[in-house]
């Protein structure tokens, strides 16, 4: 018998306010000097639909924080796992912007969001150790790699690892950009499980880039010059982290199933960060290049094109969704071998072997 760190509850918190791109028809978008595009919106948004595959995406309502929905979140991941709220033992929040109020410049942080969530949730337990993580959009992932060692090294029994993010606030609006971005929160109950089969966290590897790829993704002023010079906004070099993602997360993910013992052939689902449609399926098809195959169909479900890129929440709440049958045609069922991976600001790459 083996202690396995296994996801026994999910939930997710999805806003209900939608954005569709039909509602950036009369947007002004500018390029990086502040100069008009030559295109109108209607050819901006289409290839931009094209590109990302994202139609619509949600935004937290005015009297929403990311805090908010990561409680939510949790809840609902709490109930579905029948544990007592009191008996966790840690809460992990991975976030990049902590709370930004509706109509703010700033993000709150103080005190953290994970004790914000803690006292929201009413846990009185002074052992259940609370405290936020920032490693960009992979940040949910790489808080299941923080619960895999806690509790493999005995530390921790109960874990509840979040995902929450209102991207929609620290956005600007004459980015085009700012139409990737989306609102929303994933968490799960990870719990330390006995068993005599190989179960839930079977492997999984992260990794750090910090040469010319540091600022990939940035926060910069606006593209509009007369906008205030000290606000900030998130900013990237989309075709860098293109190439970026290409050349590095399919090998990194190699690395960590070939490390995990299982074959291409034993995967079942891949839950990568939903942050563009084109990128994902070709990450998804070079991996599978990789032990020369071809990747089957349905194999990478894909949330994006109602829910937008929420950042650290894409890859819980996409879990949520399909564990909860709420995405048609895609199903985990036990003894599957899902691989979790992601991308995003650091530049970070992380990935990890599941098996349910």
């Amino acid at each position: 018998m083996a202690i396995y760190s296994v996801i026994t509850g999910t939930g997710s918190s999805i806003p209900s306010k939608i954005k569709k791109n039909s509602d950036f028809m009369n947007s002004t978008f500018l390029n990086e000097d502040g100069t008009p595009f030559k295109n109108d919106n209607s050819v901006i948004i289409d290839k931009f639909k094209q590109i990302t595959g994202i139609a619509e995406r949600r935004y937290a309502v005015d009297s929403q924080n990311a805090s908010d929905l990561a409680s939510i979140a949790a809840e609902k991941a709490i109930e579905n796992a029948g544990i007592n709220k009191n008996d966790i033992d840690q809460i992990i929040v991975a976030h990049n912007f902590g709370d930004v109020k509706k109509g703010s410049v700033q993000g709150d942080t103080l005190p953290s969001l994970a004790s914000k969530v803690k006292n929201k949730l009413g846990i009185l337990n002074t052992n259940c150790v609370a405290y936020d993580l920032l490693f960009g959009c992979p940040g949910w992932v790489q808080g299941i790699i923080h619960a895999e060692a806690f509790i493999k090294s005995g530390m921790a029994k109960n874990i509840l690892v979040i995902g929450t993010e209102t991207l929609s606030r620290v956005v600007d609006d004459y980015d085009r950009d700012s139409m990737i971005y989306a609102d929303g929160a994933g968490a799960v109950i990870i719990q330390a499980t006995e068993s005599s089969d190989k179960k839930g966290i079977i492997s999984y590897g992260a990794k750090t880039f910090t040469e010319e790829e540091t600022n990939y993704l940035f926060f910069g002023e606006s593209y509009k010059t007369d906008v205030k010079a000290n606000t900030s906004y998130i900013k990237m070099h989309g075709r860098k982290i293109y190439e970026f993602a290409l050349n590095n997360v399919p090998n990194a993910m190699k690395e960590i199933l070939d490390a995990s013992g299982y074959k291409i052939s034993d995967v079942k689902k891949i839950l990568i960060h939903q942050a563009n449609e084109k990128m994902d399926e070709a990450i998804i098809k070079r991996f599978y290049r990789l032990y020369k195959s071809q990747a089957p169909e349905g194999i990478m479900p894909m949330s994006i094109h109602e829910l937008g890129n929420s950042s650290v929440a894409t890859v819980p709440t996409l879990l949520d969704f399909i564990l909860s049958n709420k995405m048609e045609g895609h199903k985990i069922e036990q003894g599957d071998v899902v691989i979790f991976a992601s991308v995003g600001a650091g530049m970070n790459i992380n990935a990890v072997v599941y098996k349910f």
